[in-house]
């Protein structure tokens, strides 16, 4: 079954590749949506895809990669918007 989630993101997490980073583990997992950098230096996914894949793309969300360092991450379910990619905006 599809879900849709809305992740935010907090700590060091821009000028870290995180946006290219996620893109391509959304596209490992078949995950479509879009992740982008928010004016208060957190990091905004919105993330939609089968439930097992979403689990493992939130869980390599919580480690991020190489140089990122995660403080906090917020995840809230949501209505299906139907993208048909992963985008970085």
């Amino acid at each position: 079954m599809v879900k849709h989630l809305n992740i935010i993101i907090t700590g060091r997490v821009q000028g870290v590749f995180f946006r290219h980073f996620s893109e391509r583990e959304a596209q490992k997992l078949d995950i479509k949506g879009l992740v982008k950098n928010l004016p208060d230096g957190s990091l905004y996914i919105e993330a939609e895809g089968e439930k097992e894949n979403l689990d493992k793309f939130t869980k390599w969300c919580k480690k991020g990669p190489k140089f990122a360092k995660i403080e906090q991450i917020k995840t809230s379910e949501t209505p299906i918007k139907n993208y048909n990619k992963f985008s970085i905006i």
